[in-house]
């Protein structure tokens, strides 16, 4: 598998990588197909960045429904955290290994570089957020955050990060992924000797998860790391090959619906959010293969999937001040309505605002590549 990944990317062309981790090229992938250039030099994947978008949306509609209505049922969405993470690891092995190569010493350093960084900006944002919150005092500032037990619950277990308006983190996921850049550097190097180091550590991994469940312990950054290895396995595939697993949109479907049916009667055990990831997966890529490349909308998703990142970020800061600045209307339908339709198009709105500015401003396309290429 690593050998036929080699002999792909003697036939490559020079590469470019942005935030999301996409190849861009000449114009060709690794299977010799072609790509749809968006705004800017660099040539993209439109099915990936199409879902890599959706799920931008779908998360924003996620966050929406916790900040507006509360606690709820939200099992049909469970699927959305570990496809951000099953992603992040599908591009490690099927686009940053095509980049690279397996035995380039430069990719574990570009891995650490970013899992560094986006542990970084997780800590700086939730300390913003703490900041902003309960000021400066120290007899407000909320030291139980910073608590052994809460780093612990936070940066360990995953269990911390609780859940809607009261969690006592945000931007939880860059956590995971974060390790999940970190950890992989590391077996990168060991699988330049052993192949199959990923699948090792990965059936590691979930036995240790499955043990675990015996013993009535659970560990949500486990279980995404997890899910986040099953990408990278999942990465070694060819785009060609991909392609002809999503291209059975009829069994795709029954398999959707008996999933959706197991976890209507079961709610989503550990076994049915894997099955769920792909499946989703499968379903949002399929979509995003077909129709108009130059549509307005199909554009919007694949702008918000090039900053996939920077639109994850925003929708969480442009809910919470919605949360705020709408919280004197006393019409809740109101409420719902006008906090519904500004947080999407205020996210959308953001992502377009940056595109614009880094091509228009070489101050923020530094500050933008320093912070999240």
């Amino acid at each position: 598998m690593v050998n036929d990944m080699r002999s792909h990317l003697n036939h490559t062309q020079s590469v470019d990588k942005d935030l999301t981790g996409n190849q861009s090229s000449s114009g060709f992938t690794r299977d010799g197909q072609k790509m749809v250039a968006t705004r800017g030099k660099a040539n993209r994947i439109p099915a990936l960045d199409f879902t890599k978008g959706a799920l931008v949306l779908i998360m924003v509609l996620y966050h929406w429904i916790n900040y507006f209505y509360g606690p709820h049922d939200n099992r049909y969405l469970r699927f959305l955290t570990p496809s951000f993470i099953f992603i992040t690891g599908f591009l490690i092995s099927n686009i940053y290994m095509s980049k690279y190569g397996v035995s380039d010493p430069q990719l574990p350093k570009r891995l650490l570089q970013r899992g560094l960084k986006l542990l970084g900006v997780f800590i700086l944002l939730n300390l913003t957020r703490s900041l902003l919150v309960h000021g400066w005092s120290q007899d407000q500032f909320p030291s139980a955050t910073w608590s052994i037990k809460s780093l612990i619950d936070v940066y360990i277990t995953g269990t911390g990060v609780g859940g809607g308006q009261s969690k006592a983190v945000a931007f939880f996921i860059l956590v995971p992924i974060s390790y999940l850049l970190i950890m992989s550097a590391l077996f990168m190097v060991v699988a330049k000797v052993y192949r199959y180091t990923f699948h090792v550590v990965c059936f590691l991994l979930l036995l240790c998860i499955v043990v675990m469940g015996f013993q009535g312990l659970q560990s949500p950054n486990l279980e995404l790391l997890a899910i986040g290895l099953l990408g990278v396995i999942t990465g070694y595939l060819p785009t060609k090959k991909v392609n002809e697993f999503v291209g059975h949109p009829y069994l795709i479907a029954a398999g959707y619906l008996l999933y959706l049916v197991a976890i209507t009667f079961w709610n989503v055990a550990y076994p049915l959010q894997i099955i769920g990831v792909y499946l989703t997966l499968m379903i949002i890529y399929l979509v995003g293969q077909h129709g108009d490349q130059s549509g307005r909308i199909k554009a919007c998703f694949l702008l918000l999937g090039k900053y996939s990142l920077v639109g994850y970020i925003a929708q969480i800061a442009i809910l919470q001040l919605l949360r705020i600045g709408l919280n004197s209307i006393d019409s809740r339908a109101v409420v719902l309505g006008v906090s519904f339709v500004l947080a999407f198009s205020l996210t959308i709105a953001s992502v377009e605002l940056l595109d614009r500015m880094r091509v228009k401003s070489t101050a923020v396309d530094r500050v933008y590549k320093v912070v999240f290429a």
